[in-house]
């Protein structure tokens, strides 16, 4: 017997090494070893006879050499390779269909009636109640992929997995059930907890492409985007234009206390025919400050609009509700019915909020340019004024102290002059 089973075994590991393709990554050499070993695992615990023993270990070798010629049908293949190579060895007919019969009991459509099938089909299945069983459907994977062009995604193979261990598999001996059972329910509870966390994931995916089509689809709505767009924008405007008004007072009221001193302590002292030389400084001081009031004064003045519009302005969209200089004398059921028909036509709203941003940057621009006017004006009419002063003085004291121009501003400040 023994005799028998290392010829057998030498010739199946130098018929796979001579004749498998590289590309059967799991029904190999390796795989084969296993189901042997397997498969006299499970005869210690079986009551059978020597010869039986020695039919069920010379079909383990065989049962996938027929992968070498074909991969569909590799079963029958497989005991035709038996076949020729126990009757070269002189076993008698009766051994050689026993081991025959045991190789066909591979096929996994076969439900198997004799003991000795039943230990061949639990040793060749025996990976499905091993640690390992990740690795070994991993493997079996990639040789599919390879070699019949079978390519599954990872949610395919988890299903084909789970309907292999559910519905197509079952240990048939005592001892394989009792072993090898609990792993198995181990591997399926592991590819089921797999399987509902990749369904919730791609729930939660599909929810939220459904609420991005979703929220697409509600084009006629005002966006979000565009609403905070449109607040920004008016509120730096705004900003901008209380900036200008306090420019603007500013310089109103450094302008005004300017003219109060003057008129306090300057012009009662012009009276004196002596000092009849400050007389042109002072208007060129005067003009300047006045000048400075008035464009202050253009540059914050209000312009408001005729205040009325008529249905014919709503209708083709020419009134902008949204500046009061358009509305201001209208009634309020007018305005209201204005409003309700902006607020229906979101082109018109939008529009409104346009045209208001525009005209609001159109105050912005003449105010800013104002101010820049009339910052300058001041500017040089102070250094005109102060130069006036100093000129003046430095001739009325003869060009004799150059100093004499230093001397304008405890002059505004003083309170006698001879």
């Amino acid at each position: 017997m023994s005799t028998l089973l290392e010829d057998v075994e030498k010739f199946i590991v130098n018929h796979f090494y001579e004749n498998l393709d590289s590309s059967f990554v799991y029904h190999n050499l390796s795989h084969t070893q296993r189901v042997v070993e397997k498969t006299k695992e499970i005869i210690e615990t079986e009551t059978i006879s020597e010869s039986e023993s020695q039919n069920l270990i010379i079909a383990a070798w065989f049962h996938d050499s027929g992968y070498t010629k074909t991969i569909k049908g590799h079963e029958e293949e497989s005991a035709l390779i038996a076949r020729d190579f126990l009757k070269d060895k002189g076993l008698e007919e009766k051994d050689i269909i026993t081991v025959e019969a045991i190789i066909l009991a591979t096929e996994m459509s076969y439900e198997p009636k004799t003991i000795l099938g039943k230990i061949i089909r639990d040793a060749d299945s025996s990976h499905v109640g091993s640690k390992n069983y990740a690795d070994f459907k991993q493997l079996l994977r990639k040789e599919w992929e390879v070699t019949q062009d079978l390519v599954f995604t990872d949610e395919e193979w988890q299903e084909t997995n789970i309907d292999f261990l559910m519905n197509h598999h079952q240990f048939y001996t005592f001892y394989a059930a009792s072993k090898w059972e609990k792993q198995k329910g181990k591997s399926l509870a592991s590819l089921l907890k797999t399987q509902n966390k990749t369904k919730l994931e791609h729930s939660k995916l599909k929810h939220k492409k459904e609420e991005l089509a979703f929220k697409k689809s509600k084009v006629e709505l005002p966006e979000r985007g565009i609403e905070t767009m449109f607040r920004v924008a008016l509120r730096n405007h705004i900003t901008l234009s209380d900036i200008a008004d306090t420019k603007a007072n500013i310089l109103l009221s450094v302008n005004a206390i300017i003219i109060s001193v003057a008129l306090s302590n300057l012009l009662p002292k012009l009276d004196n025919p002596s000092n009849s030389y400050l007389i042109y400084p002072t208007l060129i001081f005067l003009v300047f400050t006045v000048a400075s009031i008035t464009m202050s004064v253009i540059a914050t003045r209000p312009n408001v609009t005729r205040g009325k519009f008529n249905k014919e302005d709503v209708a083709n969209k020419k009134v902008n509700l949204m500046f009061f200089g358009n509305f201001h004398k209208m009634s309020l059921p007018e305005f209201e019915w204005a409003m309700t028909e902006m607020m229906k036509d979101r082109d018109y709203l939008y529009g409104s909020l346009t045209k208001d941003l525009y005209f609001l940057g159109l105050v912005l621009n003449r105010k800013y340019n104002l101010l820049r006017h009339t910052y300058t004006v001041f500017m040089i009419g102070i250094l005109i004024s102060v130069i006036a002063f100093g000129v003046a003085f430095y001739l009325q004291s003869g060009g004799e102290d150059p100093r004499a121009a230093m001397n304008i501003l405890s002059y505004l400040g003083s309170s006698d002059i001879t």
